[in-house]
């Protein structure tokens, strides 16, 4: 089992070590420490949205309670946990969360009624529908058109990398409707996937499998009542949104880092080379050092993050991006060094370093690429210059 003392630091309260004890266990019986190959990626990704909703897990990413009770720590200690698992029941909670962040933040109560329920239970499916084909982190570069109609608003365009496209029951959706120029224009709405407007263009295959899709909106009629926020708030919509489930991609990351870690450790004290084990030989030792240091590190700044946004009720922009970029960085490191102490075995499908190896790789560009987050961060830096001064 995975290094569990940093449960004990300070970030965190007895309920967060309550929750996931039983989490842990819950996962244990119903996820399983196995590779986990993908025959039918959508139909895995529904039964995993299923079993979270009624195993009551969804509650931390949609909770009940609103928005006062987004409790960041959680979604962070859930995420690790299911990634050590699996990935795609790390992918099934984590979309449930981002899909209706923005819902749970900016809907009125009407739509939270409709929608939040239902994904809480795990009966509906959710998705955040940001990126374009020509407009990923640069979301003033996006060109899908909101135009306001009698009653409401008229969706035309397209969006792409759209995570559970294809199987979302709802989509919540970022589109130009022009009250300013860049980012400042745009409007956030929520399309019901029964949309006649709307409809999958492609289904997207990636290396580490999960329902993607490019949607195509013509024409696409949504009543104002399913608008969040205010027109033209969109972008801050998205990344309040975004604020909150950044950090959480780190503490993903933090999961597939430590079973790399736990893999490559069972690995190196049972593989004879020249006469040893691998754990004796000092190269392997080093590896192995490398590994706890950058998991910790990055862990510091994951639940760093989320007890800033948790207690002292702060906006974590350039937290959650220090947590987002050093996790998914030092985990693509220690997977990769974990695929090299398994040797040719590493490589080979069906083990599974292999398949961590295939499953980090996307987080260090989703929700903003590792080069936008040095922007992020930098550019913090300065603005706190400036108010020093």
């Amino acid at each position: 089992m995975a290094d569990i003392s940093y449960r004990d630091w300070p970030f965190l309260e007895d309920r967060h070590r309550d929750h996931a004890a039983r989490l842990e266990a819950w996962a244990a019986e119903h996820i399983g420490m196995g590779v986990h190959p993908h025959h039918d990626v959508d139909a895995e990704c529904r039964d995993l949205v299923r079993k979270l909703g009624a195993g009551g897990w969804l509650e931390a990413a949609v909770p009940q309670a609103g928005p006062e009770a987004i409790d960041v720590r959680t979604l962070c200690l859930t995420r690790e946990i299911l990634a050590r698992y699996s990935g795609l029941a790390d992918f099934a909670f984590a979309m449930q969360g981002l899909g209706t962040g923005s819902i749970t933040l900016h809907g009125d109560d009407a739509l939270k009624a409709r929608i939040l329920p239902g994904v809480r239970a795990g009966t509906r499916i959710a998705a955040f529908a940001l990126s374009e084909p020509d407009a990923g982190s640069d979301v003033a570069a996006m060109t899908t058109t909101a135009t306001r109609v009698p009653g409401g608003w008229r969706l035309d365009g397209e969006k792409t990398w759209i995570s559970n496209g294809g199987i979302a029951t709802q989509y919540v959706v970022f589109a130009r409707s022009g009250e300013a120029p860049g980012s400042r224009g745009l409007t956030a709405l929520v399309v019901e996937a029964d949309n006649p407007g709307l409809r999958i263009a492609d289904r997207i295959d990636v290396i580490a499998p999960h329902p993607l899709a490019t949607l195509r909106f013509e024409n696409c009629f949504v009543p104002d009542g399913d608008r969040l926020g205010e027109p033209g708030a969109g972008f801050k919509v998205a990344m309040a949104t975004l604020d909150i489930f950044r950090p959480t991609v780190g503490a993903a990351a933090l999961g597939f880092a430590r079973r790399a870690m736990d893999e490559a450790v069972e690995r190196a004290a049972t593989r004879m080379m020249f006469g040893k084990a691998l754990a004796d030989q000092q190269l392997t030792q080093a590896k192995i050092a490398d590994m706890a240091l950058d998991i910790d590190s990055a862990a510091l700044l994951v639940y760093r993050a989320a007890w800033v946004r948790d207690v002292q009720k702060r906006r974590i922009t350039a937290e959650a991006a220090m947590a987002k970029l050093h996790a998914t960085e030092m985990a693509q490191r220690v997977i990769d060094d974990a695929v090299q102490i398994f040797g040719g075995m590493g490589v080979r499908q069906g083990v599974k370093v292999e398949e961590l190896y295939r499953e980090i790789r996307a987080l260090r560009i989703y929700e903003g690429a590792s080069e936008v987050q040095k922007l992020i961060i930098a550019r913090a830096q300065f603005e706190a210059r400036v108010g020093r001064n």
